[in-house]
């Protein structure tokens, strides 16, 4: 099969041959249909920081048609259209029944989208609804990120809630503090290009950051936010959160960061501000986001802004470490 593969830190991706993947106990073979890229792809390639493995095939926001089954699985036939958690637990710990498998110590990674074939295990797989294509599919993981982060923010009705950044992540954590009741949800970046689609996945306002931005925020917030969603993943935004946010307010990093980002603690400590990290998403939030999409809440298909073939993967990634006006593309293998 024809895969993608990542070589060595900041090096050009290349396409190569390697052998399909044969499915073992509770795994089901796949046909990838669709795999977006994540930000992720592009900053733990870079060779700044910390990198996946070298020679290592990627890609964990997928969808694809089951083709083969290994033996005790039990939930998939072949034929059936999927996505699927791209980690799997042991199914026993504490974190695993919580529905943290990514974070299971036997945890076992199953992010292998950027080729054909790919194996998912039987346990983490959600069906997609007919009405859902596989570019929906792939949109899941995606929104999962977003519906995870705000859920830990303990979001309630009438909050007013900051989006920073407004890439793919803070475009579903946007979506997701609308749909989930927040009276008012500002989006903001630094540049105004994906001020439209903030727009259309529900935020009340946008607002260009830059100099002199806090007042602009405020205005179009109505007041201090209760809620910081910082997505932007880059050093200085929690410090930013942390300012920006009300006394008692609570700042949630999505951002995944990889750079030392300094705060003084004194300044969230005088607001008594909650900080938490949120990493990834549960089953049940990969259901939850199928099941939206399935009920005819589609504006998260506003995100894709293009689709290209597999071959053309390593050139895009190449464009995308530099700047670019592409929000999420998927990649077609």
């Amino acid at each position: 099969m024809r895969a993608a593969v990542f070589k060595d830190g900041g090096k050009p991706w290349a396409i190569e041959l390697r052998p399909s993947p044969v499915p073992s106990q509770g795994e089901a073979l796949i046909h990838v249909g669709r795999c977006g890229i994540c930000g992720t792809d592009i900053n733990m390639t870079s060779g700044n920081g910390y990198d996946f493995p070298c020679d290592s095939i990627l890609g964990h926001e997928f969808a694809g048609e089951v083709v083969d089954l290994g033996p005790g699985v039990d939930n998939l036939e072949v034929g059936d259209l999927v996505t699927a958690l791209p980690a799997a637990g042991c199914g026993k710990c504490e974190l695993c029944l919580d529905g943290l498998q990514v974070i299971c110590r036997q945890m076992q990674p199953y992010s292998a989208g950027y080729a054909e074939y790919m194996l998912i295990a039987d346990r983490t797989a959600v069906k997609l609804p007919q009405s859902l294509s596989l570019a929906d599919g792939a949109l899941v993981e995606p929104l999962a990120v977003g519906l995870h982060g705000v859920r830990l923010s303990g979001l309630k009705d009438g909050v007013r809630v900051l989006v920073l950044g407004a890439g793919s992540v803070g475009l579903a954590a946007t979506f997701w503090a609308r749909q989930l009741g927040s009276a008012r949800v500002v989006a903001t970046s630094r540049s105004s290009r994906r001020e439209e689609k903030a727009m259309l996945l529900g935020a009340h306002s946008f607002v260009q950051t830059g100099e002199d931005d806090t007042p602009r925020i405020y205005e179009a917030l109505g007041g201090m936010p209760d809620v910081v969603l910082e997505t932007g993943g880059a050093a200085g935004m929690l410090a930013r959160s942390i300012e920006l946010v009300k006394p008692n307010g609570h700042v949630v990093s999505l951002g995944f960061c990889m750079a030392p980002d300094p705060v003084v603690p004194g300044a969230a400590s005088y607001k008594q501000v909650r900080l938490t990290f949120s990493m990834a998403w549960t089953l049940d939030e990969f259901q939850k986001c199928a099941d939206h999409l399935h009920a005819g809440h589609v504006e998260p298909r506003h995100m894709i802004s293009n689709t290209i073939p597999l071959s053309d993967l390593p050139g895009k990634i190449e464009e995308m470490r530099g700047p670019h006006n592409e929000t999420k593309v998927q990649v077609a293998p």
